[in-house]
């Protein structure tokens, strides 16, 4: 029996054939994929450092704020700009107390 060859059919060689393709086909899929998740990850880790940019460039404008603040207050005391127009308010002083005896 195993001196015995068989050859195949036309269409059974076709199916293997085809079924070859599909493989080779699944086989590029896959790899296509795992180059498409390698550049989003790529993306993501841009994403991720620009956003850490942005985090440090918002503490450093908060830090502008808080030293513009500062400055304007030594300079004119405790008030409120209306930052449209430019107009400082100064705040309202306590009311004093007087003392009685």
């Amino acid at each position: 029996m195993a001196d015995k060859k068989t050859k195949f059919t036309e269409e059974e060689l076709q199916e293997l054939r085809e079924l070859q393709t599909n493989y080779q086909q699944k086989v590029f899929d896959f790899g296509n994929l795992r180059v498409e998740k390698m550049l989003l990850a790529k993306r993501q880790a841009d994403l991720e450092d620009r956003e850490v940019e942005a985090e440090e460039g918002w503490s450093g404008v908060q830090e502008q704020e808080k030293e513009l603040v500062q400055k304007l207050t030594e300079k004119y005391g405790p008030g409120q700009l209306e930052p449209t127009t430019g107009v400082f308010t100064p705040a309202p002083e306590p009311p004093s107390v007087t003392p009685t005896a």
